[in-house]
């Protein structure tokens, strides 16, 4: 099955043309198509996942490109990290594909087979992307991801937030690009291919200096930065979600944001003979998760506290790497992906029903929404890792990793941010679900079986997916991850055994106060806002970054380029039109004197000869 394993991306590429050729056509039966080649992609992906159980990597490559002595393949690799993610990305595709069969309303109607045929192009581009053996061809399909979704932020292009935020999703994440684009060409030019394989076998036997190591490794986590929305390049996510709420379940969940976690995960190698690369890739990691944690207190969209959440977590992820935490990071992209796409649908079965985003004029849904409502609280308990959901064995991973790896100021921040992580969500929850209604809500009602079945899957694997990975159970996951012929870092950690209890405390305690705050509401929001109002402007208006970027980027920008336009149209310009008027002027003269009159030439024959005589003349019959 793993040597057919081309075949997965190429059936949403097949969902794609069709629905191009014949979408007008089949109008809302565009969604059944999409459905059912994702449906056998994802089952072609399970089979490919247990193969990998008991069979090698499976490696396949053709020569695409000879120049000189350089021969440049393309081809498919399976191996545990792409088999992992090929299920993750083909399951939570199909789920989402569902679900937007009942979310799209009759206004989308129109657009319908559009809006399915970007999805299967946008699938096909990360299951591409997953399976893809060299950086090169890793590199096609991280910027046609990047290209979908411009397509799908801007699906809504009348409005005119979801083209800015379009715009600024692909121009954004085009800055990290730029770095992995470098990064890819210096080992290139180093190692002389672009193959996973050959860059690590270099590595380790030396091939390269550690300043180009450094160098090579922090120009490709560049691109994961800006893939990955971490700081400084987050600002494009949470505007991301101008884009249909199925969308944002896909970007955060399982493509986009995970292609750069992914990226800096196949890579490891590289990153782990650099300890200045790691340091990096765990210091920016840290610092957004808890940077990303602290503005999603205090947001009022229920999105943008989820996205702000993914940025979060995103940092989570990248901490684990830079600690050499390789099994912890593919372990919370994994539990990840299930519940914040949970999170994402179930947010969307709300805003589906409510008609608003904003959580101030929601609550008391939990009797309205008998089935969103538990499966929301599933989603929460999930992400702020209670104990025995599957977000609680992976963060639980992710902090013993950091502290194993000795980064105990990294850890303290790592616990804090699971504080507020816990803090945040439940926020979010008891202001959606629980107390008295904050507006007309006599039409609500739960949404229809298409969009609640997802939702259950989902749900249940944000339950259960924990437990492939645990020290109680057993490290299964980690034990076949951990079966590689490259380094893959802390692969058996040990448990001190007071980390687990740390873990459940920060987020009980988190759910606790939320509790207090904002479900039996003891502790006064208002005054909290009031008391701390500076911290509180801060986090609402996210650190003011954006409007730092436009005070500097964006401005700096547009000033040279005005500078630019003035010296091109008012100097370089200027001086062309003057040499070509002189030239024009010089050429009239010419053309005036030869016009064919005998009588003008005569005239100027016998003037050129009486000027002579005088010169003569004046000068005593010869030149001096």
């Amino acid at each position: 099955m793993m040597e057919i394993v081309w075949l997965i991306p190429l059936l949403p590429l097949l969902s794609f043309f069709i629905l191009v050729l014949f979408g007008r056509q089949l109008k809302e039966s565009s969604a059944y198509v999409g459905m059912a080649l994702m449906l056998v992609a994802f089952i072609m992906s399970v089979m490919v996942l247990f193969e990998r159980f008991t069979s090698p990597d499976v490696k396949f490559v053709f020569e695409w490109l000879s120049i000189g002595e350089r021969t440049i393949t393309m081809g498919y690799e399976v191996n545990q990290l792409n088999a992992l993610m090929l299920v993750v990305v083909t399951l939570v595709s199909f789920l989402v594909h569902m679900y937007s069969k009942g979310y799209m309303t009759a206004t989308d109607m129109r657009r319908f087979p559009v809006f399915y045929s970007y999805l299967a192009l946008f699938t096909f581009s990360m299951l591409g992307l997953v399976i893809s053996p060299n950086l090169l061809q890793l590199y096609i399909f991280w910027e046609l991801v990047g290209v979908c979704s411009f397509l799908l932020v801007g699906f809504y292009y009348f409005k005119t937030e979801a083209r800015a935020a379009a715009k600024k999703a692909f121009i954004v994440t085009r800055i990290g690009d730029v770095g992995l684009f470098i990064g890819m060409i210096l080992l290139f030019w180093q190692v002389g291919s672009f193959d996973f394989a050959d860059i690590f076998t270099v590595v380790e036997a030396n091939g390269l200096t550690e300043g180009m190591i450094t160098l090579t490794a922090i120009l490709i986590f560049v691109g994961a930065i800006g893939k990955s929305g971490q700081f400084p390049l987050h600002t494009w996510l949470p505007d991301a979600m101008e884009g249909p709420t199925p969308v944002s379940a896909l970007i955060h969940a399982a493509t986009m944001v995970a292609a750069g976690v992914y990226l800096v995960a196949t890579m490891f190698p590289l990153f782990a003979a650099s300890s200045t690369a790691m340091t990096t890739v765990a210091v920016i990691g840290g610092f957004t998760a808890i940077f990303a944690a602290s503005i999603g207190l205090t947001q009022k969209d229920i999105k943008r506290v989820l996205a702000y959440s993914t940025v979060s977590q995103l940092g989570y992820m990248m901490l684990a790497l830079g600690s050499a935490g390789y099994v912890a990071a593919t372990f919370h992209l994994m539990t990840h992906a299930f519940f914040k796409a949970l999170l994402f649908l179930a947010a969307g079965s709300v805003i589906h029903a409510v008609h608003t985003q904003n959580i101030f004029e929601m609550g008391g849904l939990w009797k309205k929404m008998k089935i969103t409502g538990p499966l929301f609280l599933i989603g929460c308990l999930a992400i702020a890792g209670f104990p025995l959901f599957s977000g609680f064995f992976s963060k639980e991973e992710i902090l013993l990793t950091t502290f194993e790896d000795g980064r105990y100021v990294l850890f303290a921040m790592a616990a804090i941010t699971a504080f507020l992580t816990a803090l945040y969500m439940f926020r979010l929850f008891f202001m959606v679900f629980m107390g008295e209604p904050r507006g007309d809500h006599s039409k609500v009602h739960e949404s229809p079986t298409v969009m609640t079945f997802p939702m259950m899957v989902l749900a249940v694997l944000a339950v259960v997916s924990g437990f492939v990975h645990t020290h109680w159970f057993g490290t299964f996951l980690g034990d076949w991850l951990a079966d590689s012929p490259w380094t893959r870092g802390h692969t058996y950690v040990h448990d001190p055994g007071w980390i687990m209890p740390v873990a459940v405390i920060v987020s009980l305690a988190g759910i606790y106060l939320a509790w207090l705050i904002y479900g039996k509401r003891s502790i006064s929001q208002e005054n909290l806002a009031k008391s701390y109002s500076g911290l509180y402007a801060l986090s609402y208006n996210k650190y003011y970054i954006d409007e730092i970027y436009n005070r500097t980027f964006v401005n700096g920008t547009t000033v040279i380029s005005y500078l630019c336009l003035f010296i091109d149209r008012y100097l370089v310009e200027g001086a062309m039109k003057a040499v070509i008027g002189l030239t024009q002027a010089v050429g009239k003269i010419g053309a005036k004197i030869q016009n064919g009159q005998t009588q003008t030439y005569g005239t100027v024959a016998f003037l050129g000869l009486v000027i002579i005589i005088v010169v003569l003349t004046v000068t005593g019959g010869y030149f001096r």
